[in-house]
């Protein structure tokens, strides 16, 4: 069964719970999705399913997206994914089928993993982007209080290092949150609340897939 699904992240706000608590939530409209390519083992050596969301417009797309669109018989979509699935489950799936929050399987309590494009800060120094303390402001110092300091050796190893803190684009970079648990699933409106935040701008797509690294269920509260 597909525990993926793409959707778009509408803004935050807050709900209460059960005891009266107020409980921040991220609110994602999920799907729907519509299968566009099946992969097989036999033709492609992996079993997943290809789904596209979001529509796009006929004359900002492609002939080539045009076509692999036609063969599902659908309109060309915005974005595209593949989910990797059981070989044995693809025959629960056909071209141009929808898929929508209720088909995934998600439930209040469960866990799960938001994965979107962080929101772009632009060109950024070191302490702004790596959390550096700076350089002291006072006794002389001069032009240098932002400054990221020495970033290496001359004599040996005569290079900098790969991976060195430095200046450079902040943000604008894939990122996944993981163990989020999911306030409250809402299929009649195509809603799933996510306890805290999920990266991406408003209105940015993101993926909600089940949590890799934890139980399904979130154990019961006290």
């Amino acid at each position: 069964m597909l525990r993926s699904i793409m959707g778009k992240k509408l803004g935050m706000t807050s709900i209460f719970d059960e005891n009266g608590r107020l409980i921040p939530v991220t609110v994602i409209e999920a799907g729907p999705m519509t299968v566009t390519q099946l992969k097989t083992l036999e033709k492609d050596k992996y079993a997943a399913v290809q789904v596209g969301y979001g529509e796009k417009k006929l004359q900002r797309a492609k002939k080539s997206e045009l076509g692999h669109a036609k063969k599902a018989n659908t309109a060309p979509k915005r974005v595209l994914r593949e989910f990797r699935v059981e070989a044995d489950e693809l025959s629960e799936y056909s071209l141009g089928q929808t898929i929508s929050v209720g088909d995934v399987g998600f439930e209040s309590g469960d866990f799960v993993d938001a994965i979107g494009t962080s929101i772009g800060k632009g060109y950024q120094g070191v302490i702004k982007r790596h959390n550096f303390s700076g350089y002291k402001a006072t006794h002389g110092a001069h032009e240098y209080k932002r400054h990221g300091g020495s970033i290496g050796q001359c004599a040996s190893p005569s290079r900098v290092f790969k991976g060195m803190k430095m200046a450079g684009q902040m943000g604008n970079e894939r990122v996944t949150v993981q163990n989020l648990k999911i306030a409250e699933v809402r299929p009649e409106e195509g809603l799933i609340l996510i306890i805290g935040a999920v990266p991406g701008h408003k209105n940015g797509v993101v993926v909600i897939r089940a949590a890799k690294k934890k139980k399904r269920k979130a154990p019961a509260a006290a």
